[in-house]
């Protein structure tokens, strides 16, 4: 099956907010994109569904303008990339489609109906993903046909601002597809990570621990909301925009974690805060990080001044961009 030279290469199945946001990212690096709506509606109902559409996707963008993201003029050029496409007429996107996004509600029975029609029409080198937070790629994977063009490419919202997309693949996976996923999602400014089918990706997995520790921090009376919230902005969060969470163990040293995990884990949680096994075997083999030139990284052969240097600069611009960095004093004032 040949698709029509003017046809959309890409499509978002499910007019929700996710597909909203995924046809944005796409339409502002100027490409065409089908937002298909799968649900038979009668005319009252679809033309409300796309008409709220339109509306938020032009919202967003005019939202993006009002900061300077580009000018203004701009956006009916960018809202316009955006088909909408009535479930009568999803046969002809999807037929056009090379990569396709299933977007539709977190369940299976809504997943498995959706991924019977997209299989009806899909041409088979199309990639078919899912956007799913919360299901194992190896679930819906039983529901593709030709599960080795499959995987899961979870957007983080809003989808057409923040860079990082995770996939997560199953053991079936073609390599090629999954290295033809990450180009494509590099080609609209996207910053894949990979992972394999584990629950909760890399980000909620690490952010939902972060989010309950500090919902508990209140409850117990250890600090406030607006303390926490300054506390992570500032401290924790200006760190890490400037380290990677795995990069920073490392810049510190694992001994450093591994003793104040055994500190926590006694006097909070021992549940909690048990260090990983991981850890212990690091400590007993001497691999602490950067000063001792290996950690969960290898730096042997690295210039160790120039990357505390580059670490350095890394922070002062997340300073800088806080408005917390003051220059220093021109005179004592003691």
């Amino acid at each position: 099956m040949t698709a029509p030279e003017s046809a959309p290469r890409f499509a978002a199945v499910g007019a929700g907010r996710m597909g909203r946001g995924i046809a944005i990212a796409f339409a502002y690096a100027g490409h065409r994109i089908s937002l298909i709506d799968l649900r038979v509606r009668d005319d009252a109902a679809w033309h409300a569904l796309r008409d709220e559409a339109r509306a938020e996707i032009e919202s967003s963008l005019h939202g993006l303008a009002r900061l300077g993201v580009f000018a203004g003029e701009q956006v009916p050029a960018i809202a316009a990339r955006v088909e909408i496409v009535r479930a009568d007429d999803a046969p002809r996107a999807l037929a056009a489609a090379e990569l396709v996004f299933e977007g539709v509600p977190e369940t299976l029975a809504a997943k498995r109906e959706a991924f019977a029609q997209i299989n009806a029409h899909c041409r088979d080198d199309a990639i078919l993903t899912s956007t799913t937070s919360s299901i194992l790629v190896t679930q819906i994977a039983e529901f593709v046909k030709r599960p080795e063009r499959f995987l899961n490419i979870h957007w983080l919202n809003p989808a057409y601002v923040i860079p990082v997309v995770e996939l997560s693949h199953h053991a079936g996976t073609d390599p090629a597809v999954l290295a033809r996923a990450r180009a494509l999602m590099e080609s609209i400014g996207k910053l894949p990570v990979v992972c394999g089918p584990t629950p909760g990706y890399i980000v909620p997995r690490l952010q939902a621990l972060v989010m309950n520790e500090a919902a508990r921090m209140i409850e117990e009376g250890a600090a406030t909301a607006e303390e926490i919230d300054k506390a992570t902005r500032f401290g924790l969060g200006l760190r890490f925009a400037a380290l990677g969470v795995v990069e920073f163990i490392d810049f510190g040293g694992a001994d450093i974690l591994h003793h104040a995990s055994r500190e926590m884990s006694a006097s909070i949680d021992a549940a909690r805060y048990q260090a990983p096994a991981i850890l212990d075997r690091m400590m007993s083999e001497g691999r602490l990080g950067l000063k001792t030139g290996s950690g969960f990284y290898d730096y042997q052969g690295r210039d160790v001044a120039a990357y505390r240097g580059d670490v350095l600069l890394r922070t002062l611009g997340m300073l800088r961009h806080a408005g917390l960095w003051q220059p220093p004093a021109d005179k004592t004032i003691d």
